[in-house]
């Protein structure tokens, strides 16, 4: 379970770099946070698991989405 996690979250990671659309980086990102957390919970450290769950899943999902919808999303090359 622990391996199929990373690899996931592996993907995530290289989706979240390559992708052009905000939007999409962010939502994996958010995924990605939410990933770490359930792999903090079965490394047995839930106190780590609900912050990250919190802040990186929670929190910061709704900055970067706010942050991205008052800002022009279109790539103007």
């Amino acid at each position: 379970m622990t391996i199929l996690i990373l690899v996931i979250l592996i993907g995530l990671s290289l989706y979240t770099l390559g992708t052009k659309d905000l939007l999409y980086g962010a939502i994996a990102l958010s995924a990605f946070s939410l990933l770490s957390a359930i792999l903090f919970y079965l490394l047995y450290a839930p106190d780590v698991a609900i912050t990250e769950a919190a802040v990186g899943a929670g929190v910061s999902t709704v900055i970067f989405v706010w942050a991205i919808r008052v800002t022009d999303r279109e790539d103007r090359t």
